[in-house]
């Protein structure tokens, strides 16, 4: 049996990158699953290939009309609500912040800050009556650490990170549980369209996550989250919420980038024990 066996799954961006993987994974573990996106030939094309579990409803996840639409053909289709996940997203504004465009800005924050609340809204008015749910929401390194992200980006998935805990903390009571992951570097569309101008160089993209990986020669792959999203939504998870996974291959614990095995840090030799003032312990 999959883990997600009966499960009505919903995933807004879901017709390219971890939204496409995640629809992948969870229809594999059992699930029936809706994909709302604006890219409908890329969406339909996922969906046919998934076959008769998966589904394509056009979302423009801007718009609330869209996503109470996405969310009710699922209920209507499926016959019930199990897990919401909110993808989509864009790179959005990029500049310095004393000549950021307000209405750039703005767009962004509709984009990937608005239609997450906007997911968790609608998914909330179906999950409490059923007293049962999960939500699952894509937030991003760039929401823990500074330094990571453009500056509205970082806004919304910090912002992902504090939600995600206060509709925990109200949605607990109906048996709903509501996580975040916060995904690292991944060899996504995305990331291959912002490093090398070339959303579909996911091959190129891919080998460029391997040399500058934490871990040696491993890229991060949308198939990591996919699966991370499919562990939160199952029963696996069970005990699991307000919580925010990170999944950078260690990062943002501080692991360099591209490391050499036994290259000189501070952990490469042996030392006598330092005590106070920087004197070593004398035996």
């Amino acid at each position: 049996m999959g883990s997600l066996d009966g499960r009505v799954v919903v995933i807004t961006g879901g017709a390219s990158g971890l939204g496409a993987a995640s629809a992948r994974v969870c229809v594999a573990e059992g699930a029936q699953v809706f994909l709302g996106d604006i890219q409908d030939e890329r969406g339909g094309a996922v969906a046919a290939a998934l076959g008769e579990a998966a589904t394509f409803v056009h979302c423009n996840v801007t718009r609330e009309a869209d996503v109470a639409d996405l969310v009710d053909r699922a209920v209507s289709i499926g016959g019930a609500l199990d897990c919401m996940v909110n993808n989509a997203g864009i790179v959005g504004s990029v500049g310095p912040i004393d000549e950021l465009d307000l209405r750039e800005h703005q767009f962004s924050i509709a984009v990937l800050l608005d239609s997450v609340l906007l997911g968790m809204k609608h998914a909330a008015r179906v999950m409490k009556p059923q007293r049962r749910g999960t939500i699952v929401s894509i937030s991003s390194v760039a929401g823990i650490t500074g330094g990571l992200g453009p500056h509205s980006y970082t806004a919304a998935k910090s912002a992902i990170v504090g939600l995600t805990r206060n509709v925990a903390a109200e949605l607990g009571a109906y048996g709903v549980r509501v996580n975040a992951i916060a995904p690292g570097k991944m060899a996504t569309p995305m990331t291959a369209g912002l490093v090398l101008d070339d959303p579909d160089d996911l091959e190129g993209v891919t080998a460029y996550m391997r040399d500058t990986s934490p871990l040696h020669q491993r890229a991060g792959t949308a198939d990591d989250i996919a699966q991370a999203v499919a562990w939160l939504a199952s029963d696996q998870a069970g005990y699991i919420s307000g919580h925010t996974l990170v999944i950078d291959g260690g990062w943002t614990t501080g692991s360099p980038q591209s490391p050499t095995a036994g290259e000189l840090n501070r952990f490469s030799a042996a030392r006598p024990l330092i005590r106070e003032a920087g004197r070593s312990y004398e035996h």
